[in-house]
């Protein structure tokens, strides 16, 4: 239960007003978040599994659904926000109502067979990624009040890692690699099923692209250039009035950041986030470098272990110390724990993939369009939701998660 717990634990600092507002279409409400987890283990396991179980509410179907259509009706998703009741009170009395129902499933023979437990480990795994959208959705939230408030004083967000170091390119050899997940633990349907790619020789930077060097990109009028830019690219930089990375602003005439630790100085040698594919790609154009494929990024990684997560079962804790930036670049630098980074690869099926049975299925295969590939992990996803296969995905124009990059190039 130490993932349940920790969803409660993210809440806390908020009062119930910070948990009802949803700052924009893309974002939720923290009581939405805590609600629509609990529904998850309700509505797929509870219901089915447990005899005698009572639902807590019938309306909270339609209420906390968030895309499965086989489930039925549901709010609009732009309107979470407007979800006054049930009251954040309900919604973690409908947490302890459901947790409790967990803890009967657990002792019942049910709760030990194993179709059971893999829609637990599903359970679990679901809600540690909301766990990551809940604190990016509070930032969204936090980042229009006038207030600018702290969601907490502890430190979460990239963090430097190689001052004043310049980028170095780790070679790595062309040839057929084995790719996607492999094994018995957990993993998603979309990390499979493993299969070979081949993949050119290429160079990958040893480290992320920093604030500083985007504000060179942005100070060379980048964002005024439309060569620089994919035509969709150039083409939501004007719509949205894009000048800098999201949650930046002006102030005293130094560039500050909107950040879960309120709104702060930039690092200039922290990992710019909270960029788009667009500005992704346009960096790179601009570097003269390009983004690496999600098979360059998971073959490079295998020389880099999958840990470095600020957010912990229960609290959060510092980040290791990174290696000396003098040492021979035998391996790029952290690329687990500081933001997601940006793949020029489409989010498309692996070959052979086949969406499982059911509601499950909804889960990932029905999103393979119009999205880009992310790999590793950002400096908000919990422990032990980090693996080197693992592909987030996201529309090409969105930034509010902890969203960044890595240079590549061919060899």
């Amino acid at each position: 239960m130490d993932s349940r717990s920790l969803s409660i634990a993210l809440a806390e600092p908020l009062s119930d007003e910070d948990q009802m507002v949803q700052a924009m279409d893309d974002a939720s409400p923290t009581k939405w978040h805590l609600a629509h987890t609990t529904w998850f283990y309700e509505a797929f396991i509870l219901r089915e599994n447990l005899p005698g179980y009572e639902v807590f509410s019938d309306s909270f179907e339609y209420c906390f659904n968030s895309y499965y259509e086989t489930k039925g009706d549901r709010h609009p998703r732009a309107a979470r926000g407007l979800l006054t009741r049930p009251s954040a009170q309900q919604v973690r009395d409908y947490r302890a109502h459901v947790d409790d129902a967990l803890q009967r499933l657990m002792t019942h023979e049910a709760g030990g067979t194993e179709p059971v437990s893999k829609l637990i480990d599903l359970g679990i795994n679901h809600e540690q990624q909301h766990q990551e959208l809940l604190l990016t959705d509070i930032l969204s939230l936090f980042a229009l009040q006038p207030l600018r408030p702290a969601y907490q004083t502890r430190s979460l967000y990239p963090v430097s890692r190689c001052r004043a170091s310049a980028v170095r390119f780790v070679p790595f050899s062309g040839g057929v690699h084995p790719i996607g997940h492999a094994g018995q633990e957990f993993a998603y349907d979309n990390e499979g099923p493993r299969h070979e790619v081949l993949i050119h020789p290429f160079g990958l930077a040893d480290r992320c692209v920093t604030n500083g060097e985007f504000i060179s990109f942005m100070e060379s009028g980048a964002y005024f250039d439309p060569l620089v830019w994919l035509a969709d690219g150039w083409a939501a930089v004007k719509e949205r009035g894009w000048q800098a990375p999201g949650y930046w602003e002006m102030k005293d005439g130094a560039w500050h950041q909107m950040t879960l630790n309120g709104l702060l100085p930039i690092d200039l040698d922290a990992p710019v986030s909270h960029v788009s594919y667009y500005e992704a790609e346009a960096f790179a154009r601009f570097a003269g470098k390009r983004l690496p494929s999600e098979f360059e990024w998971e073959h490079a990684s295998g020389t880099v272990a999958p840990s470095g997560n600020t957010l912990g079962t229960g609290a959060l804790r510092p980040l290791p110390a990174s290696a000396s930036s003098s040492a021979a670049p035998t391996a790029p630098q952290q690329m687990f724990g500081d933001v997601w980074e940006w793949t020029q690869s489409a989010y498309l099926p692996y070959p052979g993939y086949r969406a499982p049975a059911g509601a499950v299925g909804e889960y990932n295969g029905k999103f393979m369009c119009s999205q880009h590939v992310l790999r590793g992990a950002s400096c908000a996803t919990p422990d032990g939701h980090t693996r080197r296969t693992y592909r987030n995905f996201f529309y090409p124009g969105q930034r509010w998660q902890f969203m960044g990059l890595r240079l590549a190039e061919d060899q």
